[in-house]
C-alpha cells in the first residue's frame, strides 16, 4: 500500500527484501484483521443507513455511503491481496491484478477525500447559507455530486494505467503496486497535491469557516429560539452531525498523514519499520468510521440499534418503528420542511 516509489539499478536481478520479516508478519496480521473487521463494519453501516428512514433521507448521509462503499471495496479488495503480498514478500497475482490493485487503492483513497470534501461543503451551507439549503441539494444535484466525485477519482487513474503518463505496475525492491515512471515522467506528485493535499486544504478551510460562523452566530444571537430559520432543536441535530463529520476527517488525516510524510522524507525507505506503521495507519482509516459513527452519535447508534432488532423480530413489524426514537428534525429531513409548515405540504418537491 505504500506510495514509495524506488528503482533498482540495472545491474540488480533479484531486488532484495528490504523490510524486516516481523515487520512484514506484523503487516499481514494487521492487514487480515482489518480486512475482516472493515469488511463488516461498513457493511452494517451500509445497510443500517439504508433501513433507518430518517437517516436514509438525510442529504449528508448520501455522502455517508458513498465513504462507506470505498471503504467496503478497499477492506474487501486490497487488504486481503495485501496480506498475501507480506507475507510472501512478493507479488504473486500477476501484472494485470497489480495494474487493478494500485488503479482501486488511489482510487479509494480520492473517492474518500472527495466524499468527506462533499460532507464539508453540504455542513458549511446548512450553517451559513440555510435559507437557499433546499436548492442546492435537491435529489437530481446530489446524484451529479456522487457521481462526479468517483468519475473524477478513477479518472485521474486512467492515465497511469494506460501507460500515458506513468504506469502502474510492481516496484520489485518494495513488492508493492504502486504508480511508477514511464519514460522518466509520473503523475504521482501532481496526484498527490491534487488528489489529497488540495481536498485537505478545502476541507480545513470549510470547518474553519464553520467554526467562525457558529461562533458569530451565537454571540449575535445568543438566547434566541431561531438560528437562520432553524430551531434550536434542529440547531443542535446539525451540530452534532458537524462535529461527527469534523472527526471522522481528523481520524483520516491523523491516518494518512504519516505514510504521506515518510514517502515523502524518506523515499529510500531508510526506515523500514516506520513505513510498516504508516501503513498500518493508512489502512485503519478505512475501519475506524463505523466505530466513530457509533461511538459519537446518537443517531447512528439508533441506525444501527434499529439494524438489531430488525435481525431479532420479525421485520414486517419492525417496519413501523424504525428511527422512530432519539431522531431530532434535522435539516437534512427530506420531509423536514413539510413538517415544519404542514399548510404547505401540498408543494410539490424540486428533483
Amino acid at each position: 500500500m505504500e506510495f514509495e516509489n524506488i528503482t533498482l539499478p540495472a545491474t540488480t536481478m533479484t531486488p532484495t527484501v528490504i523490510y524486516p520479516r516481523e515487520a512484514t508478519v506484523l503487516a499481514a496480521v494487521c492487514a487480515i484483521i482489518f480486512s475482516i473487521v472493515g469488511v463488516l463494519g461498513n457493511f452494517i453501516t451500509t445497510v443500517a443507513l439504508l433501513m433507518h428512514p430518517k437517516l436514509r433521507g438525510h442529504v449528508t448521509t448520501k455522502f455517508v455511503l458513498s465513504l462507506c462503499v470505498s471503504d467496503l471495496l478497499f477492506c474487501a479488495i486490497n487488504l486481503p491481496l495485501t496480506s498475501n503480498r507480506f507475507i510472501k514478500e512478493e507479488w504473486t497475482f500477476g501484472p494485470s491484478l497489480c495494474q487493478m490493485f494500485a488503479f482501486i487503492f488511489y482510487g479509494n483513497v480520492a473517492v474518500s477525500l472527495l466524499s468527506m470534501v462533499a460532507i464539508t461543503v453540504n455542513r458549511y451551507i446548512v450553517i451559513a447559507y440555510y435559507d437557499i439549503y433546499s436548492e442546492i441539494y435537491t435529489t437530481t444535484k446530489i446524484w451529479i455530486q456522487l457521481v462526479l466525485i468517483w468519475f473524477v477519482s478513477f479518472g485521474l487513474m486512467i492515465p497511469p494505467l494506460l501507460e500515458v503518463w506513468g504506469k502502474l505496475g510492481l516496484d520489485r525492491h518494495t513488492f508493492s503496486c504502486t504508480i511508477l515512471p514511464k519514460d522518466g515522467r509520473s503523475p504521482k506528485k501532481y496526484l498527490f497535491v491534487f488528489g489529497f493535499a488540495l481536498p485537505c486544504l478545502v476541507i480545513i478551510g470549510s470547518y474553519s469557516c464553520i467554526y467562525w460562523k457558529v461562533r458569530e452566530s451565537k454571540r449575535k444571537l445568543e438566547g434566541r429560539s431561531k438560528l437562520n430559520g432553524q430551531t434550536a432543536k434542529e440547531k443542535e441535530e446539525d451540530s452534532r452531525l458537524t462535529t461527527l463529520m469534523l472527526t471522522i476527517f481528523v481520524c483520516f488525516l491523523a491516518c494518512f498523514l504519516p505514510l504521506m510524510i515518510m514517502n515523502v522524507a524518506d523515499d529510500n525507505v531508510q526506515y523500514p519499520w516506520i513505513h510498516i506503521i504508516a501503513s498500518i495507519l493508512a489502512w485503519a482509516s478505512s475501519v475506524i468510521n463505523p466505530l466513530i459513527y457509533a461511538a459519537t452519535n446518537r443517531q447512528y447508534r439508533a441506525a444501527y440499534s434499529n439494524l438489531l432488532k430488525f435481525c431479532k423480530n420479525n421485520p414486517v413489524t419492525k417496519r413501523t418503528t424504525w428511527g422512530s426514537r432519539t431522531m431530532g428534525q434535522s435539516s437534512n429531513s427530506p420531509h423536514y420542511n413539510e413538517k415544519r409548515n404542514p399548510l404547505k405540504s401540498d408543494k410539490p418537491t424540486k428533483s
